[in-house]
């Protein structure tokens, strides 16, 4: 992340950073064919915009075949043709020569110096016409990989430009529009329908549907809605739920919302991604940087070889005309302009098109891992599974009905802060729906085995069937002991509940799978993923149940984050392996396999940072 305050960190709007100096190589780690990247942003800008070079080409290929029309179809003097030819190795030479002498300034020895001194010797053995046509060729080739990574790095600095550059904020009982470089953390930002967001944060007013495929990739609006507690949204706003959080350069539906700003316009979801995106485009792949080392062995090594082929006339009983041609022959032939040309403009490329589809590559290395992975492990909290229980099952038991059950537990479990007592109030009241929930008071924590409280007069208990063998009271029914064991050998968490002596029933709570979970699994077998694995830290039932619903080939349960990497480990030394994660509790194991992945990076910094590929929705597909 080098470079924060001269790249996307020194800009407003989210970045607005769509300029050459994220997006090019300012570092010194230009790629061969990207020299004077000063000029414009574009490596061979001119009197004709970022596409003059291929228009050069393109007059070379012209008149090249006007000269050659002329030579076989008139009777013109031969002047006028090689005329012609002349102009041709202008436009066709003039950016090869450019970049050869940069080259050779710089002590390398490219292919560009290997085309130019080809063709400088078809002109001096009279092949005009072939000396043309060798630069109209290499050139015309250039020209389409600069075209194509000039709109590669375009798409990129288009990410930048999606922030608008005012925002109106709410000040006293009126609002002011000011720039978003000075909005502040906490400020109301009012945002009407149809406009861009300006900052990240969430809503407190207003319910709208937002289009976040500009940030997330996700094809769908995703409904908006503000967030019941302010303060503890503020106080922890990366805890913020997708239901309530707002990215900047996301697009507002059909409603007026206020959004409460987290994240300063150098900090923004879309700044950090404009930034890396611009910086994986100069992390070679494993490929490019054989290309690379292949080159600087391989042209001096031909350069050599010409000069030695020269002189066969000494030799060999020829005259030097004939040992000069070979030599050429030898030259042009040994130019190997598609190595060098298409590995960099398909890194980039497909870098960008990742990035507009919400998939944040980190350089051509990751990329290219990614088409040779045979094995993908996933975690379970939050990548298979939604990351947050949910009520499966509400078993009154006998005298008892389902809305006594949620009823009572509900008003003992909104009291507690426990993750599952979350599910079952949240749950629970949707079930009721209307129905009245009585109040509760004198909630007591039985560490590791349940909660207890007072309601309507009653002592209610609630927790696992160990509870209730460790208190006084009423022993467990035989028919919701059955029940319970039933349950928790499907992988769910069981809660009994019981109300003074009487037992009600049991609640089973589980982390359910994604949506997306079992067809995302299954179209990665038909691309040919042979082996996919859960590590998970949940216990090995629930790692099974879980494994068997979406359809893996194997759970591994019970393993601490130490276990995770050698789990990663082991597998990697038998396949490719990817690591599927949140990017917080797996970065030792995405950090250990050969591509890390994050899941839901948008609202994650450690993700972003963690992984080599980051999947900016929450979604696994």
């Amino acid at each position: 992340m080098a470079d924060d305050e001269d790249g996307v960190h020194g800009t407003h709007a989210g970045g607005r950073a769509g300029s050459s100096a994220t997006i090019g190589h300012d570092d010194g780690r230009t790629d061969k064919h990207d020299h004077g990247a000063d000029e414009g942003g574009h490596a061979h800008a001119g009197l004709l915009g970022a596409n003059t070079e291929l228009y050069f080409a393109l007059i070379c290929g012209a008149l090249l075949a006007i000269g050659f029309a002329v030579e076989k179809l008139t009777s013109a003097t031969e002047w006028v043709p090689i005329g012609l030819y002349v102009a041709a190795y202008f436009f066709g030479g003039f950016f090869t020569l450019r970049e050869a002498i940069t080259s050779l300034r710089g002590g390398k020895f490219e292919i560009d110096t290997l085309m130019l001194v080809a063709a400088a010797g078809a002109a001096a053995l009279g092949a005009w016409a072939e000396g043309a046509l060798l630069l109209f060729l290499f050139s015309f080739g250039h020209s389409l990989e600069h075209y194509a990574m000039g709109r590669a790095k375009r798409a990129i600095e288009a990410l930048a430009e999606l922030a608008p550059q005012t925002a109106l904020v709410r000040r006293g009982d009126g609002t002011v529009e000011i720039p978003v470089e000075e909005l502040a953390v906490g400020d109301t930002v009012v945002v009407k329908p149809n406009e861009r967001m300006p900052a990240d944060g969430f809503v407190v007013v207003g319910t709208s549907s937002v289009n976040q495929a500009p940030v997330t990739g996700e094809s769908m609006p995703v409904d908006k809605r503000p967030v019941e507690d302010a303060a503890a949204a503020t106080a922890q706003p990366d805890k913020v739920e997708s239901a309530h959080r707002i990215f900047a350069g996301t697009i507002n539906g059909s409603g007026a919302i206020e959004v409460s700003v987290t994240r300063l316009s150098k900090d923004t979801t879309l700044a950090k991604v404009v930034q890396m995106v611009g910086e994986a485009e100069v992390q070679k792949s494993p490929t490019q940087r054989f290309t690379d080392r292949f080159e600087r062995i391989f042209v001096p090594a031909v350069l050599m070889l010409v000069v030695l082929l020269m002189f066969a006339w000494v030799v060999v009983d020829e005259p030097f005309r004939d040992s000069f041609y070979r030599a050429m022959a030898v030259l042009v032939a040994a130019s190997p302009c598609a190595l060098a040309i298409a590995t960099p403009s398909a890194v980039l490329s497909g870098i960008a098109r990742a990035a507009r589809g919400g998939v944040l590559v980190k350089g051509g290395g990751p990329l290219e891992n990614l088409g040779t992975l045979s094995a993908i492990a996933f975690d379970k909290t939050g990548t298979l599974t939604e990351g947050r229980p949910r009520i499966t099952d509400v078993l009154p038991a006998e005298g008892a009905t389902e809305e006594e059950l949620l009823r009572i537990a509900v008003a003992v479990e909104v009291l507690s802060d426990h993750p599952l007592a979350a599910a079952i109030t949240k749950d629970g009241r949707e079930r009721l729906g209307d129905a009245a929930v009585p109040s509760a008071s004198s909630l007591r924590s039985i560490t590791g085995r349940g909660v207890m409280a007072t309601v309507e007069g009653q002592s209610v208990h609630i927790g696992s069937p160990k509870l209730f063998g460790e208190i006084d009271g009423e022993p467990l029914p035989q028919a919701l002991r059955a029940v319970t064991d039933a349950l928790e050998v499907a992988g769910h968490t069981t809660m009994i509940v019981r109300n003074g002596a009487r037992y009600l029933g049991a609640i089973g709570v589980m982390d359910t799978p994604r949506e997306a979970a079992v067809a995302t699994l299954k179209r990665l077998r038909q691309i040919g993923i042979t082996r996919m694995i859960m590590i998970s830290g949940d216990n090995q039932r629930v790692a099974d149940a879980i494994a068997k619903q979406v359809g893996l080939d194997k759970a591994w349960g019970d393993l601490m984050p130490e276990d995770k990497v050698e789990a990663i480990k082991k597998l990697k030394a038998q396949d490719k392996v990817a690591m599927v994660g949140d990017g917080v509790n797996d970065a030792p194991a995405m950090a250990n396999a050969t591509v890390g992945i994050a899941m839901g990076a948008a609202g994650s910094d450690v993700a972003l940072e963690t992984a080599d590929v980051a999947l900016m929705a929450d979604d696994l597909s």
